[in-house]
């Protein structure tokens, strides 16, 4: 078998624009016929990382060996699964729309996962998961918590890769520089000259989503580690953490999506998890305090 590799090839984008973060031309690495996207390795690092942390962060709370990969084996394939369900059924233009390709919407490697999905469904797989182990659940969501921001965090390059989630145009020092692109063939489309066609400079909103959630990762352990929380809590603090720089950064993103009363649906689905991460955090801290006075009602009596 003979071996072609093409990288991303960013210098071209950076000679044109020097002060800005170059983005590839080509978005994957050709193992001869097979394509190794860079979509798909940026969350495939992530979730390697969250399940070596999970793993940690588990065995602190009594867990065995290996109990993170037997979890990751039942949350993973729910995560993708709940992931692209929600981005087909919110942005089904592409593939149940005018012109659209039905067929595209199993293509998971062109990029193309809905965050809020892939935790709803992926938390079910763990919960499938922890009760196998006999794990208990809200533990297993709590060590797995700061590792999941972390892999959205790293996740999130697999946007630069495909030259997506950006937002208006600028020319600060840390605009990204943009291709026309070709999600399909996983490259930037080239002009009449052969040369990839450079849409502009733009605010890396991917960027600035991949920093925010590395920060909520270090919260929640700086938090977990120096607070006595209840079961369930650093879970809760991840889901309404992670809504509040989501809705700053929707509001700066500038590619296309569908609106409900003038904004944004993922603006909304962040406002409704906040608010959901709110009571859940409320809700469990009440419910260990009445557990906490009912025992020390047994032990008194």
């Amino acid at each position: 078998m003979t071996l072609t590799l093409t990288l991303p090839a960013a210098v071209s984008a950076l000679a044109m624009s020097p002060t800005s973060i170059p983005s590839p031309t080509v978005g994957a690495l050709h193992l001869g016929p097979i394509p190794i996207r860079g979509y798909a390795m940026a969350i495939l690092v992530g979730i390697v990382i969250a399940v070596w942390m999970t793993q940690k962060r588990l065995e602190h709370r009594g867990a065995g060996e290996g109990s993170a990969i037997d979890l990751a084996f039942w949350a993973v394939p729910f995560g993708i699964v709940g992931g692209r369900l929600y981005h087909v059924i919110t942005t089904p233009e592409p593939y149940f729309g005018a012109g659209g390709r039905p067929m595209d919407a199993i293509k998971v490697w062109e990029g193309g996962l809905g965050i809020w999905g892939a935790v709803a469904l992926g938390a079910l797989g763990m919960w499938f998961g922890a009760r196998r182990m006999g794990l208990n659940y809200l533990d297993v969501l709590d060590a797995a918590a700061p590792g999941v921001a972390v892999a959205q965090g790293i996740g999130r390059w697999g946007n630069w890769f495909n030259n997506e989630i950006y937002g208006s145009p600028t020319d600060l020092p840390w605009g990204v520089v943009i291709h026309q692109w070709d999600l399909a063939a996983g490259r930037a489309v080239t002009g009449a000259d052969g040369q990839p066609i450079v849409l502009g400079t733009f605010h890396p909103t991917f960027l600035y989503e991949s920093l925010f959630c590395l920060l909520l990762a270090a919260v929640l352990l700086v938090v977990d580690w120096r607070t006595v929380l209840a079961r369930g809590q650093v879970m809760a603090l991840y889901v309404a953490g992670y809504p509040v720089g989501r809705i700053i950064i929707e509001k700066m993103r500038t590619d296309h999506a569908n609106v409900i009363l003038g904004q944004r649906v993922n603006v909304w689905v962040s406002i409704i998890v906040f608010l959901l991460g709110v009571a859940l955090f409320m809700w469990f801290g009440r419910r260990e305090r009445r557990q906490r006075a009912a025992l020390g009602s047994a032990s008194t009596s």
